[in-house]
């Protein structure tokens, strides 16, 4: 029991760090009961299970308040940069996907701007709405409706917040699970000061950028390029920083996973029990920082959670169709990401509940040759399916699984036909990789003369729609290797690819520095 409770409260702090740790590291939360000290811990419950296979949401808030609702003090405002202006709105959306009794996890991360329908918000705020919308509309609905009818008047304050936010909390749920498709069995919510004081204690966050990240305006990030160990406000304005970036909101979730990568390392590789044990009295206030879905076991699921490291995470984001600025919604100009819910459903369901590979007849046991080392093969990934962007995943994917990039286009770039089945192709003296790549899409590969020596070609199939997740998981495990941290350019050294409409997968490449990839 004592291994339990200390793997949990290690694990608690990396947790709320970005509203969901708990859920990588075998994380302990406690409720929030110490700030709202006469309201118990969320009672929103979707009744999941408490091990095994299970989905769950991870919110962080956009709010410059205490979960009671009171302003945070302007010195705090200042300090993380984040102004007065902002409402309860999740910024942060996290789908993860647990399976493989805790050992492997899929990751995928809403962009905060996709318009959706809106559900359990009572209408407030428009019945179509940006999907981070739909926590802070209930919220204000419940509110009112308190107000009107005088209840309000009857609860302390502390009461009052604390089922404004339930309702913000089941309606944010209600969205998610309408626009994925999937049913979530637990959440985990944190705010922007939870953040800040948790980076705090966890930090410093090391991170690597393949580009300088400014933004005084906003988030207050002014970052060079490289890898960097950030302080707490440091930590926060990365990532929150979305403008003067490639992709905006996009790229701003690359950071959010890039952050958890480094927490997984970082548990998994410093002394964290002997450290965050000697901060026992602070971990007893950090209480207030997160909130978790009421009937989750946490301890249950702890125990059953350590053996989750890095190598077995991957995180994806949903695709967009477009994005438009300055369109007219509910009452005012917005920037917005078009979305295809079906589309989406289809994808979040593939990419969590893949079809097994067809079984295949055991032939008679014969000796084999010894594959190749992957780094002596060069993988060319062509796209002749829909799904924008997913020929540079498969390829990226494959670079981290230790194989060399090579071209990343569409169908239209070889010359074979596509098929409604992923199709691989090998040049000379590449068969047994060809043949082990080929099994990750269950797949036979095939000799073709048109296939250079030393290459193997993927066609992407027009059924296509997801990495298939085993590529990442057999890849090399992570791990800081020397105290020297290359360039982000000789981290990466896969081609350029899409991650704006596409959302693209972030993933860590073999003895990456500190377990983290490097991002926009």
């Amino acid at each position: 029991m004592f291994g339990s409770l200390l793997a949990g409260k290690i694990g608690y702090a990396a947790s709320c760090l970005l509203a969901a740790t708990a859920l990588l590291v075998s994380g302990y939360a406690f409720h929030v009961e110490g700030q709202v000290s006469d309201v118990a811990s969320s009672r929103v419950d979707a009744g999941g299970p408490q091990v095994g296979d299970m989905n769950i949401l991870l919110m962080g808030l956009e709010s410059r308040t205490y979960w009671n609702g009171q302003p945070l003090p302007k010195t705090l405002e200042d300090l993380m940069h984040v102004g007065s202006i902002g409402g309860d709105t999740t910024n942060t959306l996290i789908l993860l996907h647990i399976y493989d009794n805790g050992k492997k996890a899929i990751g995928v991360s809403i962009p905060r701007d996709d318009v959706v329908t809106m559900y359990g918000t009572h209408g407030y705020g428009g019945t179509t709405a940006k999907v981070d919308e739909a926590y802070g509309d209930a919220m204000s609905y419940e509110l009112q409706q308190l107000q009107q009818d005088g209840q309000a008047a009857k609860m302390s304050r502390d009461q009052l917040y604390f089922q404004a936010n339930e309702a913000g909390r089941a309606a944010e749920i209600q969205t998610v699970q309408a626009l994925t498709g999937v049913h979530i069995d637990h959440f985990a919510e944190l705010n922007l000061w939870g953040f800040y004081e948790l980076a705090n204690i966890f930090g410093p966050i090391e991170v690597c950028l393949k580009q300088a990240a400014y933004d005084p305006d906003f988030s207050g990030a002014n970052i060079p390029a490289g890898y960097h160990a950030l302080s707490a406000a440091q930590a926060l304005a990365f990532v929150r920083q979305r403008e003067n970036l490639p992709n905006g909101d996009l790229d701003r979730t690359h950071r959010q996973q890039a952050v958890l990568d480094y927490v997984i390392w970082k548990v998994k590789h410093q002394n964290l029990v002997a450290n965050l044990l000697e901060g026992n009295a602070l971990l007893n206030d950090l209480k207030t920082f997160m909130i978790t879905s009421g009937g989750w076991n946490i301890v249950e699921f702890a125990t059953e959670m350590q053996n989750l490291t890095g190598r077995n995470l991957v995180f994806q984001t949903l695709p967009i169709q477009t994005q438009e600025n300055n369109v007219m919604l509910n009452g005012r100009l917005q920037d917005i990401n078009i979305v295809d819910p079906a589309y989406l459903k289809q994808y979040t369901h593939n990419l969590f509940y893949p079809a097994p590979a067809p079984k295949k007849t055991a032939a008679p046991a014969k000796a084999t040759a010894p594959i190749p080392p992957a780094s002596t093969v060069t993988v060319d990934v062509y796209n002749g399916g829909s799904a924008p962007g997913l020929a540079g995943g498969v390829s990226q994917a494959l670079v981290s699984a230790g194989y060399k990039p090579g071209a990343v286009s569409n169908a239209s770039g070889q010359p074979e036909p596509v098929k409604p089945g992923t199709q691989v192709f090998y040049g000379a003296g590449t068969a047994a990789n060809a043949a082990k790549i080929a099994r990750y899409f269950g797949a036979t590969a095939t000799a073709a003369t048109s296939v250079p020596a030393g290459h193997v070609e993927i066609l992407l199939g027009t059924a296509s729609a997801t990495v298939p997740t085993g590529i990442v998981s057999s890849s090399p495990g992570s791990g800081a290797t020397s105290a020297a941290a290359p360039s982000p350019s000789a981290a990466s050294s896969a081609p350029a690819v899409n991650d704006g409409q596409s959302g693209g997968s972030v993933t860590v490449g073999p003895n990456a520095p500190y377990g983290i990839p490097c991002v926009d």
